[in-house]
C-alpha cells in the first residue's frame, strides 16, 4: 500500500468510494455484493475497478504549507514585542541596534521552524508499514500484483510471514494472525473460514482478517472487502487526520509573559509623558525617554534564551534515550500528572516467556534454572520433566534462529517453548524435529488442542503423539499422569484432578497463561490413527507449562519514582483485562488498598461522562482493557478537562490517535511501528519505561531551570528603568545615568550567555518527590515577581545608583550642573554612566548566582558545578571590559574608562545581591523547618 497527499477527494479517490460490504455476511452474499467468485477476479475486471475505487492507499488530506507555519513564528507575541521594541529603537536613531534586533527575531523564527519542522507523519508511516507486493488469484491463477493494485473482489492467497495489505474475509483455510498492532493483545489469534461471526466489534470477527497484521501460521484464502482509507487502519489514519493538537503549557505561558511585558511596557511609557512634563521636561523630552522605557522593558534575550534553553534539553534528553520532536514539549513533560501507558510491547517486552514448569513432585523456574523446595539443578532433572520438556518443544512447528541477534520464526508460545528447552539445556533441532514428523494437527481453537505424531524407533514403527493445550480440555482426555519420581506412568485418580485444577487456577489468578502437555504412545504393532479425536484421547498427562509476556526490566522501579513524584499511571490496553491487571500487579500499578481494578471497553461504553469523570478523579489507577482506539480518545479528553497533563504510551497503529491528542504522545523506538513513532511527541530509543520517568525529571528540572533564568533577566529591568525615572522626576537636575544604547547592550550582550548557562543547571534536591504542579500554574507567578523586582531588583537599583551618584560627587558634581559634550564634568558624567552600567552588570553576576537556587543554598549544589555559568560570567567580564576600554566600542556606547576607584565602588556588588538572597533563602528554609502545632484534645 502507498501513501498520496489530496487536497480534495478526486475522482476515484476513497473519499469517492461506496461504502464497503459488511464482511460478516454470509459467505455467498458476500461475493454477490463484491460481484466476485472464489476464483478471483479477471486482470481486466481488477484494471476497471482500480481506476473507481483508486490505488490501495492512505490519502492525507492536505499538506504542510511551510510559508505560512514559518510566518505563524513571526507573530507570535513576544516576537511582536520585540518587533516594537526594533521599531522603537529605530525611532530613537539607533538603527544598528534596530537592525540588531529584527536578526534576533528573524534567527529565532528560523530556529523554532526548524525545529518543529518535523511535520506530523503518521499516515505517510502508515502506508510504509504495509508490504508492497500482495499475491492474489486473477483469471484463474496465482500472481503477484503491486499492493497498491488490490481492488475489492481480489482473492488474496495468505501464508505463514506475510503481512495483510488489505481487509478481507476468508474463503478457505485458517490462519494464526498477529493483531496487536490494531487491538494490543500480544498472543496471535486464530481465523479460519468455517469460523462464521455475524454480530459483535469486526475487529474481533474470527473470518476476518485486516490490513497491516502479520500471519503467523497457516494457509489460507481471503477475498478483499475494503482497500485504502475504507480499511481498519484507512479508519485510524483518518481518526490521526482528525485529532489536533493543543499548544503546550509552555507555549501558552510565554504568549501570557508576552503580552504581560507588552502591557507593563506600553503602561510605563504611556504613563510617562504626562509624569515627564509635569516634572519640567519638553513634549519631545518625555516622548523621546517613554520611549526608552519601553526599551528598557523589553527584554531582547528573553525568547532566544527560552528557544535555546529547550534546544538544550532536547540535546539532553536525546543523549538519555528519548528523542523529542517538539521543542515545548520538554517543559510540558515536566507537569506530567497522569501517564496513560500501553501493556503490550509498553509495560511488557511484547514476548511469550515460560516462569514455571510443573510435575507432580517439582517445579522449575527457568529464569533461576532451579526447581524450587530444593530441587535439582538443570543438569540432574527428573525423568519426568525431562519428557514435559522434550514434548513442548517437539509440539511446535516454529524455528529458532542460530544468530541470537535475529528474530525466531514462528508462533511466540512456540519460541518460548524453545527457548525454554535451549535454556534448560535440552535445545531441539528443528530439522531433526520436523525429519521425524509423520502428522500434524494444527491448532483448533474449538478444540483448544494441537498435536503431532513422531516416529520414535529407527525401525519407523513405534509413534509418539505429543499434545498441549488448555489445561481442561487436556485434563478431560487423560486417562494417566506420568510418576514425578520415574518415567512411568499411573491412573489419574480424582486427587490428582483437583491437585491439578488448583495449580492452574493459581498460576491464572497470578495472570499466566497455562499449557498443559501430555503424550500418547504407540502399543506393539499399532498403526498411526489418522482419525484426530483418537489421537487426543487416552493421553498421559506430563505436567503444565505456565508463561507471561514479562514486565520490562526497571519498570516497577520506574512506576514507584512516578508515584512518589505525585504521578498516577492507568494501564489503557487492548488486551485482556485479568492478564493486564496482573502485569500492572507486577509493576506497582493499582496497588492501593483499593486493590487493581479492571474497566472493560463494553463495562466503559455504559459510563456516562459524569461517571467516567468520577472514576478518574477518584485517585484510584486504573486497568482499561480492550480499549478501541475512540475509547483511548475518550479517556484522554476526560482527563484533560480535568485539567490533567497527560503522557500517552503506545507503540501499535492503533495507539496513534490517543498519542496525538495527549500532551505528550510516548512512542516506543525499537519495537514500536513507524505510525506510533510519527505520531508521537517523544520518541523512547531505548523502549525503556524508566526513560519516561527521566525525561519527566528532565522535564521538571527544565521548568526550574526557566524561570530561574525568567528571574535572572527580569531582576534588572528594574534597574533598568530606574534611571529614567530619577532623570524625569528630577526634571533633568539629575542627568540621565544611562542610555538606551547602553539598556541594549546589556540586553543583548551581558544577559544572554548567563541565562543560557542557568538553563544547565543540575536539579535541585527533591525534585522528583514533590507534586506536580497545575496546568495553570504560570512559569511567572507572584512569587517570582516579587524576588525578581521587589527584591533582587530594588538591591540593584540602589547599589547602581549609588554608585552613579558617588562617582559623580567625587568629580565635584552639584544637581544641575551641565555634563554636556563642551561642559569640564563632561568626561566625569561619562565616567559616572559608565560606572552605573558596570553596576548593572555587577549586579547581574550576583543575580546569577542567587537564582542557581529556588529554596536550598548555593554551597548544597556546589559553586562549580554549573561551569557554563562560569564561562558565561568570564565572557560578560570580557564584554565589559570591552565596552569601558575599548575606544570605537566606547563611542557606540557612550561610555569612558574606569580608574581603580570605579572599579572598587561596584567590586562588592555581586556579593551583596547574593548574600541577601542567601540569607532570604536561608530564613524560608527555617521557616519551613519549624514544626506546626497540633491541637491535642484533653
Amino acid at each position: 500500500m502507498t501513501q498520496q497527499t489530496a487536497s480534495a477527494p478526486a475522482t476515484g479517490a476513497p473519499g469517492a468510494d461506496p461504502p464497503a460490504p459488511d464482511p460478516r455476511e454470509p459467505l455467498a452474499d458476500l461475493f454477490a455484493d463484491l460481484n466476485s467468485s472464489p476464483d478471483g477476479l479477471s486482470s481486466r475486471e481488477a484494471a476497471r475497478r482500480l481506476i473507481v475505487h483508486g490505488p490501495n492507499a492512505l490519502v492525507r488530506r492536505g499538506g504542510r504549507r511551510w510559508p505560512g507555519e514559518l510566518a505563524r513564528q513571526f507573530t507570535h507575541p513576544l516576537a511582536l514585542v520585540l518587533a516594537l521594541a526594533a521599531l522603537l529603537a529605530g525611532v530613537t536613531g539607533s538603527l544598528s541596534l534596530a537592525v540588531a534586533i529584527i536578526v534576533v527575531i528573524v534567527l529565532n523564527a528560523v530556529f523554532a521552524f526548524v525545529q518543529e519542522a518535523q511535520a506530523e507523519k503518521a499516515v505517510e508511516a502508515l502506508a510504509a508499514f504495509l508490504p508492497d507486493r500482495a499475491r492474489v488469484i486473477r483469471d484463474g491463477k496465482q500472481q503477484e500484483v503491486a499492493a497498491g493494485d488490490l481492488v475489492p473482489g481480489d482473492l488474496l492467497v495468505l501464508e505463514e510471514g506475510e503481512r495483510v495489505c488489505a481487509d478481507a474475509r476468508l474463503s478457505t483455510g485458517s490462519l494464526e494472525v498477529d493483531l496487536s498492532a490494531l487491538t494490543g493483545e500480544s498472543v496471535p489469534v486464530y481465523r479460519a473460514a468455517d469460523l462464521l461471526d455475524t454480530d459483535g466489534p469486526l475487529l474481533y470477527c474470527r473470518d476476518v482478517v485486516f490490513s497491516g497484521t502479520v500471519c503467523t501460521g497457516g494457509q489460507a484464502h481471503a477475498v478483499v472487502t475494503a482497500t485504502g482509507m475504507l480499511t481498519e487502519l484507512g479508519k485510524v489514519a483518518a481518526l490521526s487526520q482528525r485529532v489536533q493538537q493543543d499548544e503546550s503549557p509552555l507555549e501558552h505561558q510565554v504568549k501570557r509573559v508576552a503580552w504581560l511585558i507588552a502591557a507593563v511596557g506600553l503602561g510605563v511609557a504611556v504613563a510617562f509623558v504626562p509624569l515627564g512634563l509635569v516634572a519640567g521636561l519638553s513634549i519631545a523630552a518625555a516622548i523621546s525617554f517613554a520611549i526608552g522605557l519601553l526599551v528598557a522593558n523589553v527584554p531582547e534575550g528573553l525568547l532566544p534564551t527560552i528557544t535555546l534553553a529547550l534546544a538544550v534539553g532536547v540535546r539532553d534528553l536525546a543523549k538519555r534515550g528519548a528523542v523529542v520532536k517538539r521543542l515545548s514539549a520538554v517543559e510540558a513533560l515536566g507537569s506530567t500528572t497522569v501517564i496513560c501507558t500501553d501493556k503490550t510491547g509498553t509495560l511488557t517486552e511484547n514476548r511469550m516467556k515460560i516462569t514455571r514448569l510443573w510435575i507432580l513432585t517439582a517445579t522449575v523456574e527457568p529464569d533461576t534454572a532451579t526447581p524450587d523446595a530444593g530441587g535439582p539443578d538443570t543438569g540432574q532433572l527428573p525423568p519426568s520433566m525431562e519428557a514435559l520438556i522434550r514434548s513442548a518443544a517437539l509440539c511446535t512447528t516454529a524455528t529458532l534462529s542460530p544468530d541470537p541477534a535475529l528474530p525466531a520464526h514462528g508462533d511466540p508460545t512456540e519460541i518460548a517453548l524453545l527457548e525454554m528447552a535451549s535454556v534448560l539445556g535440552r535445545a531441539l533441532d528443528p530439522a531433526e524435529r520436523d525429519r521425524r514428523r509423520h502428522t500434524l494437527f494444527p491448532f483448533d481453537p474449538r478444540l483448544k488442542l494441537m498435536s503431532t505424531i513422531d516416529r520414535a524407533g529407527e525401525d519407523q514403527e513405534s509413534w509418539t503423539a505429543h499434545v498441549k493445550g488448555a489445561p481442561e480440555e487436556v485434563l478431560a482426555r487423560s486417562r494417566s499422569v506420568l510418576d514425578g519420581d520415574g518415567d512411568e506412568d499411573r491412573p489419574l485418580t480424582a486427587r490428582d484432578r483437583t491437585a491439578i485444577g488448583k495449580v492452574v487456577e493459581e498460576y491464572a489468578g497470578q495472570g499466566l497463561r497455562v499449557l498443559a502437555i501430555a503424550r500418547r504412545e504407540s502399543t506393539a504393532g499399532e498403526p498411526v490413527a489418522t482419525d484426530r479425536a483418537t489421537i487426543e484421547d487416552g493421553l498421559c498427562l506430563l505436567g503444565l507449562v505456565a508463561m507471561l509476556d514479562p514486565p520490562r526490566p526497571h519498570v516497577a522501579a520506574a512506576i514507584e519514582q512516578a508515584h512518589r513524584a505525585g504521578i498516577r499511571v492507568h494501564v489503557v490496553t487492548g488486551d485482556n483485562g485479568l492478564t493486564a491487571a496482573a502485569i500492572a500487579r507486577r509493576v506497582g500499578i493499582g496497588t492501593g488498598p483499593e486493590g487493581t481494578r479492571v474497566i472493560t471497553d463494553a463495562a466503559l461504553d455504559t459510563l456516562s461522562e459524569a461517571d467516567l469523570d468520577a472514576l478518574l478523579n477518584s485517585g484510584q489507577e486504573l486497568v482499561f482493557a480492550r480499549s478501541a482506539p475512540e475509547v483511548k480518545l475518550r479517556i484522554a479528553d476526560a482527563l484533560r478537562a480535568q485539567g490533567q497533563v497527560i503522557a500517552m504510551t503506545g507503540d501499535g497503529v492503533n495507539d496513534a490517535p490517543a498519542l496525538r491528542r495527549a500532551d505528550i504522545g510516548i512512542a516506543m523506538g525499537r519495537s514500536g511501528t513507524d505510525v506510533a513513532r510519527e505520531a508521537a511527541t517523544m520518541v523512547l530509543t531505548d523502549d525503556d519505561f524508566a526513560t519516561i520517568i527521566a525525561a519527566i525529571e528532565a522535564g521538571r528540572r527544565v521548568y526550574d531551570n526557566v524561570r530561574k533564568f525568567i528571574l535572572y533577566i527580569f531582576s534588572h529591568l528594574l534597574p533598568e528603568i530606574v534611571p529614567f525615572l530619577v532623570f524625569a522626576l528630577c526634571g533633568g537636575l539629575v542627568p540621565l545615568p544611562l542610555t538606551v544604547m547602553q539598556i541594549l547592550a546589556i540586553d543583548l550582550g551581558t544577559d544572554t550567555l548567563p541565562a543560557l548557562a542557568l538553563s544547565r543547571e543540575p536539579a535541585e534536591p527533591g525534585l522528583m518527590d514533590r507534586p506536580p504542579r497545575k496546568r495553570t500554574d504560570g512559569v511567572i507567578d507572584r512569587a517570582l515577581l516579587v524576588r525578581a523586582w521587589a527584591f533582587l531588583g530594588m538591591i540593584s537599583a540602589t547599589l547602581m545608583m549609588a554608585g552613579y551618584f558617588l562617582t559623580l560627587t567625587r568629580a565635584g558634581w552639584h544637581p544641575g550642573d551641565p555634563v554636556g559634550a563642551n561642559s569640564p564634568l563632561h568626561h566625569d558624567y561619562l565616567q559616572a554612566s559608565t560606572t552605573a552600567w558596570l553596576g548593572i552588570v555587577a549586579c547581574q553576576i550576583g543575580t546569577a548566582f542567587a537564582a542557581r537556587t529556588d529554596h536550598a543554598s548555593l554551597r548544597s549544589v556546589g559553586f562549580f558545578t554549573n561551569r557554563a555559568l562560569l564561562a558565561g560570567i568570564g565572557f560578560t567580564l570580557l564584554f565589559a571590559a570591552a565596552v569601558i576600554y575599548l575606544p570605537l566600542v566606547q563611542s557606540l556606547f557612550g561610555t569612558a574608562a574606569l580608574g581603580p576607584a570605579e572599579l572598587a565602588t561596584v567590586a562588592p556588588f555581586p556579593f551583596i545581591v547574593w548574600g541577601a538572597d542567601e540569607l532570604r533563602r536561608a530564613r524560608r528554609r527555617r521557616r519551613k523547618a519549624v514544626p506546626r502545632p497540633t491541637m491535642r484534645s484533653e
